[in-house]
């Protein structure tokens, strides 16, 4: 009878530590049944067009006639090709105008606001987010009237006597791209604002008041308390403003179509003009593919700097 319950008492210990090894809930294998129609979706609608790409980058063609091969010449002409390598380097002023100052001053109009009473915050938070409903193809519209010759931007100055400020914003090769990018600016930094003011919501209060206490003036305020709570909004508002100004596409063609000559040409511009305009498909897939890996390594390094940060 002893041995008898000792060998049930054994056996009901190696089930338990057996169950307990187990993660609770159902078998991982029946997880993965769970996720398996988003993952059709997803590789049905992003991967395989993406693979397509990849392989149309290693060809020559016009979309038309046969295609050739081509190898890694696509590649290694957006290397050598000035005309190629612009559009990257007008993206990465860009990044300026979409990322860095809608971000930096997001924080400073949240830093602001945390530290003093405004009324009418609601309303606040609903002008500078609208931007963010109005389709792009509409602002891109709006500012092209402001930016002309005779909009509304050069009446203003002419009427406080700065004549000769007034130019054409979008036509002049030096202005154009800081024009597009100070479109962007207007259109993100809502988004920041918003994004950084409900991250305020959740700073205690008390570590305000005890950085008060302590004699803690607005920027040392800011950089102690502020800005280490706002840590993980920075990251979600560098992510996506990072990836809006690299995509960059509905503005461009809206306001100055790359011009003048190629001084706003942008890469997701470029690969529309080179694949349905001059068709070579496989130099736009190259500059697609290469876009990608752009846009995924920089938002990689923004999410682990963060949470590097935060350990």
């Amino acid at each position: 009878m002893r041995a008898a319950a000792q060998d049930r008492g054994g056996m009901v210990r190696r089930l338990a530590g057996r169950y307990r090894k187990r993660a609770p809930g159902e078998p991982r294998a029946v997880g993965y049944l769970y996720i398996l129609p988003a993952l059709a979706v997803f590789g049905l609608f992003l991967l395989w067009p993406l693979g397509q790409t990849a392989w149309l980058s290693l060809l020559h063609w016009d979309g038309l006639t046969r295609a050739t091969w081509a190898g890694w010449d696509n590649y290694r002409d957006l290397l050598t090709d000035p005309q190629l390598r612009a559009p990257f380097a007008h993206a990465a002023v860009l990044l300026l105008f979409y990322a860095v100052l809608p971000v930096a001053a997001g924080l400073l109009l949240t830093a602001a606001l945390t530290r003093f009473r405004v009324r009418g915050m609601t309303f606040f938070r609903t002008v500078l987010f609208l931007p963010q409903v109005l389709a792009m193809v509409v602002v891109g519209v709006a500012w092209r009237s402001i930016l002309a010759p005779d909009g509304l931007l050069n009446d203003a100055l002419g009427a406080v006597g700065l004549d000769g400020l007034t130019r054409s914003w979008l036509g002049d090769d030096r202005f154009a791209l800081p024009a597009v990018g100070v479109i962007g600016t207007w259109v993100e930094t809502g988004l920041c604002l918003v994004l950084f003011l409900a991250g305020a919501q959740r700073i205690p209060r008390e570590l305000y008041e005890a950085a008060r206490i302590d004699g803690a003036g607005a920027v040392r305020e800011f950089f102690t308390v502020t800005l280490p709570g706002l840590r993980a909004e920075v990251s979600v508002a560098l992510t996506l403003t990072v990836v809006a100004a690299l995509r960059n596409f509905d503005l461009v063609y809206i306001t100055t179509s790359g011009g003048p000559g190629n001084a706003t040409s942008v890469p997701a511009y470029e690969v529309y003009r080179r694949a349905f305009e001059t068709g070579e498909v496989g130099s736009a897939s190259a500059m697609g593919i290469t876009l990608t890996a752009v846009i995924f390594a920089l938002t990689l390094v923004v999410t682990r700097l963060v949470e590097g940060r935060s350990r």
